[in-house]
């Protein structure tokens, strides 16, 4: 069984994600980096290609030049997949040619520009039979697939409100305007999209609260705002939600919490107990029975679920963070290709990772929290 052969769109030089990609797609020596278009700039992609040791040939100047290219050579050269790490307006362009050019397609979120580009999307993957995944990363922690397990299982019971929350501070000056190449097309609407702070980590937090719950958020009041002068983008929100099934919930995301650095957390509370979980301290799970003790869950232990052992790659109190967390997504998503390929279905790990219902899901979670603050944070319900 040979590893599964990966292109990469994005990810050049001076980007930060293409790297985090490319750590977590090797950790289990499961998927082999063959090709790339790493950069808008077609000598910086081949530049870029150099630096990792890829072959000359293999660099390609446009990711349509890469499509046309790879889908020439011989099946078993070919890439099998590409992992689209660029801006998010490129997302929608480069997934459709590769779809349409016969390759799976492994996306950052958001998942495109737009709700219409996700919708079109949808058609498109299902048109090419080909698979698609969604790097929602928190999704891969253990301790959250612990999470989601528990609820599920019912030890929650009826689930009542949710608090989720991702303050960062990195965004608290105006760093957009002095040549920072992250910040300036987060707050691009041209490459944003229609929100900036919201989109890009408030997504992260509608879909682990949706991860956890599996309940589908129904309705919600936001309230947006840029704090720093000039900036075309939110870089703060407030948001109430409505669930499906009468449970409310509150999220907030700031890009200008000074002195915070990625400080994800939520909490859920039921008719029979509640839980934590925070990014800061991904090991431990906080579980609150109403009549017993507050219980620790701690990764690696024998007493987690199958899912949060088969995330778990080291033994207990040894730390599994972020970039273990993206390598579960490459990890399932390179089995599923596996299973897809040899024609069987696949087992229920391989299958654990987003999709595209969840990237349309954070498309109409940005569409509905930049409507509602422009009505003045008026209840805007979900349009799929």
């Amino acid at each position: 069984m040979a590893k599964v052969r990966m292109g990469m769109i994005g990810g050049g030089q001076g980007a930060f994600i293409g790297a985090v990609h490319r750590i977590a797609a090797a950790i289990d020596q499961q998927i082999e980096l063959v090709c790339g278009a790493f950069s808008s700039d077609p000598q910086r992609s081949k530049d870029s290609g150099a630096d990792l040791f890829l072959p000359a040939d293999r660099c390609y100047g446009t990711f349509e030049e890469m499509m046309e290219k790879e889908a020439a050579l011989p099946a078993e050269q070919r890439m099998q997949f590409v992992a689209i790490v660029t801006p998010n307006h490129v997302h929608f362009p480069a997934a459709k040619a590769a779809l349409e050019a016969g390759f799976h397609v492994f996306c950052d979120k958001p998942v495109t520009l737009d709700l219409a580009e996700a919708k079109e999307l949808k058609q498109v993957i299902e048109k090419s039979g080909k698979l698609f995944g969604l790097t929602h990363t928190y999704t891969g922690y253990p301790m959250v697939k612990q999470a989601r397990h528990m609820v599920k299982n019912g030890d929650l019971g009826e689930i009542r409100k949710v608090a989720v929350e991702y303050p960062q501070g990195w965004l608290a000056d105006a760093i957009d305007t002095e040549g920072q190449k992250q910040a300036a097309w987060r707050t691009d609407p041209k490459k944003s999209g229609a929100a900036g702070c919201m989109g890009d980590i408030g997504t992260h937090a509608e879909n682990l609260a949706e991860e956890i719950t599996g309940l589908h958020v129904e309705e919600l009041a936001a309230d947006l705002t840029a704090f720093v002068p000039g900036r075309r983008l939110d870089d703060d929100g407030n948001v109430l939600l409505r669930f499906e099934g009468g449970a409310k919930g509150l999220l907030m995301a700031s890009q200008i919490a000074v002195g915070e650095e990625n400080n994800l957390a939520i909490r859920v509370w039921g008719t029979e107990g509640g839980l934590e979980w925070h990014q800061n301290e991904p090991n431990t799970l906080l579980f609150k029975p109403k009549d017993a003790p507050a219980q620790v869950y701690r990764t690696g232990n024998d007493y987690c679920c199958d899912a949060a052992k088969a995330a778990t790659r080291t033994p207990a109190s040894h730390p599994e963070g972020y970039l273990e967390a993206f390598a579960n997504l490459y990890l399932n998503f390179a089995n599923h290709i596996r299973a897809f390929e040899a024609g069987v279905e696949p087992n229920e790990v391989a299958n654990d990772y987003p999709k595209i219902d969840e990237g349309i899901r954070g498309m109409a979670f940005i569409e509905a929290v930049v409507a509602s603050s422009a009505a003045n944070a008026a209840w805007t319900k979900f349009e799929i």
